[in-house]
């Protein structure tokens, strides 16, 4: 078995006893007790996450923009400095090889993809930085750690932790500190995240993580976990790469047409038939309207008939209920009542679009 990843604040986790986990070759902090008091810290005050099992490459050169433009789906030269958006890597079918954020600074691109598939999305920038020319991508992963406070409070806890983000919108991205070199040298602040709260990320030289983590917990930020990352994007109606999105998946069946504004990207012409074609599936929210939990694989049933499949579910700390998402036929409409099979037992749901909850990161 390959030796798992540790980050450079794996000795703050075991020291609050967090309960550590494989995820994706690294071994992270599931949680530090509680998922459900580390969610309600980050809806309602502040959470800082360690995930610098995140890939981070660097691209530079002359013909970044071309290579990112090719790589990725979403429109990069409308993408302004300082600014940073969503965005999908494809294969030549038109599968989702990874969703990832895409931040472009002074120096060139920052790209953020999922750890479990940093090096396809790696594989796929390099080829398209060869045919663009004059272009560099490099794995900057070695010398970073990345902090993601997020929260109400998340701006306030970053202040006294001295990190200024007073001038931040929603996706603004900045060198960090301001006028650093690229990274690792250097690093990358942004008002981004996965949780739907208001809340940054914060890409630091390796050394500086321990400091800086200690520093935003002693201002008030409840350390949290893989777990409670996770019941927050499901509540949200966030996709996750490997359950509600993989290269089975495209982008039209997904809901995530939005992400996909640019042209000559790998993949291109397969999502435009699929988009003509029009899905045979479609990703929808699933609501519990009686006691119970869905959970990944369970069939959901419209009047007797299998019309889908949940792809992830929990329970909501939020609402107290079980929530989920799957891909359902398309004749399925928001608003019809379905049943989820839960290991024989039918459990009464309905239909929505997410998100589940009253959040948005743009407060």
């Amino acid at each position: 078995m390959t030796d798992l990843r540790r980050s450079a604040l794996d000795d703050r986790h075991r020291a609050r006893g967090a309960t550590m986990t494989a995820f994706g070759g690294w071994d992270m902090p599931l949680d530090y007790g509680s998922v459900i008091a580390e969610h309600r810290a980050v809806r309602e005050s502040c959470g800082v996450f360690d995930l610098s099992h995140l890939g981070t490459l660097r691209v530079t050169g002359a013909g970044a923009r071309s290579a990112v433009q090719r790589a990725f789906t979403n429109d990069v030269s409308v993408l302004d400095e300082g600014r940073a958006h969503y965005t999908l890597c494809l294969d030549a079918g038109g599968g989702i090889v990874d969703d990832l954020l895409v931040y472009r600074l002074a120096w060139g691109f920052f790209v953020v993809p999922n750890a479990a598939n940093a090096a396809a999305v790696g594989e796929s920038l390099a080829a398209a930085a060869l045919a663009a020319g004059d272009c560099a991508v490099a794995d900057v992963k070695g010398g970073l750690a990345c902090l993601a406070v997020q929260g109400p409070r998340s701006a306030e806890v970053l202040a006294e932790a001295g990190v200024t983000v007073d001038s931040l919108a929603y996706m603004d991205c900045r060198a960090q500190p301001p006028g650093a070199p690229p990274p690792p040298g250097g690093g990358v602040l942004a008002r981004s995240g996965y949780t739907g709260e208001r809340g940054y990320e914060v890409f630091v030289p390796a050394g500086d993580a321990g400091p800086l983590w200690d520093s935003v917990v002693d201002a008030g930020a409840t350390p949290a976990g893989l777990g409670s990352r996770d019941t927050l994007r499901l509540e949200m109606g966030y996709p996750l790469h490997g359950q509600d999105i993989s290269p089975a998946t495209s982008p039209v069946e997904a809901r995530l047409g939005w992400a996909v504004k640019g042209s000559g990207f790998v993949g291109e012409d397969a999502y435009r038939r699929a988009k003509q074609a029009g899905p045979s599936r479609r990703l929808w929210g699933l609501r519990a309207t009686a006691r119970g939990i869905p959970r990944a694989g369970c069939a959901v049933l419209r009047d007797g008939s299998v019309v889908g499949e949940v792809t992830s579910g929990s329970f909501s700390p939020t609402l107290r209920l079980g929530i989920a998402l799957g891909y359902l036929d398309p004749d399925v409409e928001a608003g019809d009542a379905v049943e989820i099979d839960v290991r024989g037992k039918p459990l009464a749901a309905e239909v929505v679009r997410p998100p589940f909850v009253d959040a948005s990161p743009k407060d």
